[in-house]
């Protein structure tokens, strides 16, 4: 285990899924300012090198890109042949897209798109080619603090334009994550108490289902990469629950996490694809693993708490987690990042 100080408060983490990039890991902060200073918001975008020398991993910085606060960064799967674009949501209704320069071993600016206006955040975002890495980029959804989705396309130089934005909940959309198995489909959930599914392809934007049996806000969602029809939803109610997207009323399995799951990731490698991983706000990090293993969404499932991490203050907020895309030589577990919002840190483990 290995802790890093990132000074202002982390709330977000994300491992580069190139093969020849690794070992780049983004961190993202968020400071709420005093009311006196110009901007309500501040952060920053860390880059960091980590690499494993025995059974310790560390970790460099690299670079550190001044931004308003970021509550979330996402890299998109892109061909090999191709250098990674990450995109990064910030406090003041912007993403940013950055590429890796091999040369440079740093991020480079290619765009900054208002996704909308500079009082609302951007809350969360997803590309929509998990599942399907080409020489292009996905679609980018993301959810916005005004209660709007929005699904922003790229364009043939690379960037991206605003393709469509709809009111979808009538409070903060903490979540809206696409269907990798359909990119049609969009699930989002926030503080009013549903998970909602759009259709992109209904010029209306009414929801296609909505499911409002959650005893408070929904948080997180992710649809499982290698699962079809499996995804797994996090609430504020403590309690992660795994639906069949094809029956989304009920979910087919449902327990208590001990805190409020913020983030939830499937693990990147098919070979391990009944094991998810949870950030739980008040009560650390969990791997949790499917009694089937993940092969298929199935009524009476049940998961097993493999490992948990709790290095993070309790109360400093455990927010963002990442797993590692790099497979290293003699080892069956995986680089694990997490990262603690009050108590400002980022810890490397494996899991």
């Amino acid at each position: 285990m290995v802790g890093f100080d990132t000074v202002l408060p982390a709330d977000s983490v994300e491992f580069c899924p190139h093969p020849n990039a690794d070992d780049i890991l983004l961190c993202g902060t968020y400071k709420l300012n005093e009311p006196s200073a110009a901007k309500k918001r501040s952060g920053l975008c860390i880059v960091l090198r980590t690499s494993s020398s025995g059974s310790l991993p560390s970790v460099e910085t690299l670079q550190e890109l001044p931004l308003p606060a970021i509550p979330d960064i996402k890299w998109c799967h892109r061909s090999e042949s191709v250098p990674p674009v990450a995109a990064v949501a910030d406090s003041e209704g912007h993403i940013s897209l950055f590429q890796w320069d091999f040369e440079k071993a740093a991020l480079a600016v290619v765009s900054t798109l208002d996704a909308t206006d500079a009082n609302t955040l951007c809350l969360s975002i997803d590309w929509s080619n998990r599942r399907t890495p080409s020489t292009e980029l996905g679609s980018l959804a993301v959810s916005m603090s005004d209660g709007c989705i929005g699904i922003f396309k790229p364009t043939p130089d690379g960037k991206l334009h605003r393709d469509a934005i709809w009111n979808a909940h009538d409070y903060e959309p903490w979540i809206a994550a696409w269907d990798y198995w359909d990119s049609n489909r969009i699930y989002s959930g926030g503080d009013d108490l549903s998970l909602k599914v759009w259709d992109t392809r209904q010029p209306t934007f009414q929801p296609v289902l909505v499911n409002r049996k959650f005893e408070a806000g929904v948080t997180t969602i992710q649809n499982h990469p290698f699962v079809e029809n499996l995804i797994a939803v996090g609430s504020y109610d403590e309690t992660l629950r795994l639906f069949d997207t094809r029956m989304l009323q009920r979910p087919f399995l449902q327990e208590s996490v001990g805190s409020a799951p913020w983030r939830v990731k499937w693990h990147p490698s098919s070979d391990r694809q009944g094991d998810l991983l949870v950030a739980c706000m008040r009560d650390g990090y969990k791997v949790i693993r499917l009694a089937d293993g993940g092969a298929s969404p199935a009524t009476g499932s049940t998961f097993e708490v493999t490992q948990r991490f709790d290095e993070h203050d309790p109360e400093g907020l455990c927010y963002g987690v990442d797993w590692s895309h790099k497979k290293e030589p003699g080892r069956n577990d995986t680089l694990i990042a997490s990262c603690s919002f009050y108590d400002h840190l980022l810890h490397l483990w494996y899991g």
